[in-house]
């Protein structure tokens, strides 16, 4: 493999490695599209926990769309609690608010006994819709996500995989 690698003309390599750079560029790009059509930060999320089995297993791929700011008692929503970066996916349980005053939400996942208050930030006893939700979710695709669960507890699997693609892209040949 890596005599293949020697081979390639300086010209060759470089489109080779643009290539790589233009796969890269192009799954951001679609990310960021997902992001604008969605209104969502974040369009797509991994299920982290079993917080919301039976509803949603670990490894949980879920789509996310946060267009239309009604969210309704039942409903699945993601959120991020302030000043940490982890999403949290639970079913909206109480809904105060809504016209005139900010729409505040009380979440619990299905599979807890208690309510998420414990979860938000120090002195916050409610989501608010505009700030802290990120999406409600509108579809899934079951254990898809596994493979980021994977990648992220276990980070030198992480570098081997991007190696992996990085060589395939430069050493492939059309």
């Amino acid at each position: 493999m890596l005599s293949s690698l020697s081979n390639l003309n300086p010209r060759q390599l470089a489109t080779q490695v643009l290539n790589f750079g233009l796969i890269l560029s192009t799954a951001f790009m679609l990310w960021k599209g997902l992001s604008i059509v969605s209104d969502s930060p974040s369009p797509i999320v991994v299920v982290l926990s079993g917080s919301m089995e039976p509803a949603f297993q670990r490894g949980d791929l879920l789509f996310l769309w946060n267009r239309g700011q009604k969210t309704e008692v039942g409903e699945i929503v993601v959120y991020n609690v302030r000043g940490k970066d982890i999403p949290i996916v639970h079913r909206v349980v109480r809904r105060f608010g809504g016209g005139n005053k900010p729409l505040q939400l009380l979440t619990k996942g299905d599979n807890n006994l208690a309510d998420d208050t414990e979860l938000y930030a120090q002195g916050q006893d409610f989501l608010n819709r505009e700030k802290d939700i990120i999406g409600s979710v509108v579809g899934y695709m079951p254990y898809v996500g596994y493979v980021t669960i994977l990648l992220s507890e276990h980070p030198w699997l992480k570098t081997v995989m991007l190696g992996l693609m990085g060589l395939m892209v430069i050493v492939q040949r059309e």
